[in-house]
């Protein structure tokens, strides 16, 4: 609405995220494990496409640096990026503070100044509030389109026909998966997003799609 628009973009990436999106165990994301971290890298490199293909701005890969990351992992994981052509950063700002994040913030004023910046948005605010859902399930998740249940059809209507079907979409998603199961890790094809119903934010200024079983309600604990 203020029509900023970024220069660059920092994907930030551990490598205890990474071993998770391929498969291993929460207690056991501490130990090596090379096959899971290379099987995880799909999920980084979808986010990465996201940024430079969907909406044009470039971007660099900060893999931030822990103390249980081994020194085959953060090469892996760099030769992978690398490999496939995803500009990648090794970040050490947890243990060397701001000594740590000079590569890294040399390399963002070097995007921001050469990298080729066609910023666009994933959908176009006039288009229908089903079309935009799609359009982000589609390009930015990489699904097949979207199941949208009766409630959500017939308040998608409802909103269209009071004149709210020109807001960005806000979606209820869970972030542990590119789809809306949290079980399904890594960079998962062949699925759909499904949206339950759909409500309106009228003084934020968007529509909240709500998908799968996600809660709106913010930080809960386990108990």
């Amino acid at each position: 609405m203020a029509g900023l628009k970024p220069d660059a973009v920092v994907i930030v990436a551990t490598i205890r995220a990474l071993k998770y999106n391929g498969g291993v165990e929460k207690k056991d994301l501490n130990q090596e494990n090379l096959e899971a971290l290379k099987a995880g890298v799909p999920n980084l490199l979808k986010h990465v496409e996201n940024i430079t293909d969907v909406f044009k701005v470039p971007a660099v890969v900060a893999v931030n640096q822990f103390p249980a990351d081994t020194q085959a992992e953060l090469e892996l994981v760099q030769e992978e990026c690398r490999r496939l052509g995803v500009n990648v950063v090794l970040s050490e700002v947890w243990a060397k503070g701001g000594e740590g994040g000079k590569a890294l913030a040399t390399e963002v004023i070097r995007l921001i100044e050469e990298g080729e910046n066609n910023f666009r948005f994933a959908y176009d605010l006039d288009m229908g509030i089903a079309e935009k859902i799609e359009a982000i399930a589609k390009k930015v998740y990489g699904a097949d389109g979207v199941d949208f249940a009766a409630p959500a059809i017939k308040e998608i209507k409802n909103l269209e026909s009071l004149g709210y079907g020109n807001v960005p979409i806000c979606m209820a998603k869970t972030q542990y998966s590119l789809t809306d199961d949290p079980k399904v890790l890594g960079r998962p094809k062949g699925f759909k997003i499904s949206v339950r119903n759909v409500k309106i934010s009228a003084g934020a200024g968007f529509i909240v799609a709500l998908t799968g079983e996600i809660m709106t309600m913010p930080g809960l604990p386990k108990r």
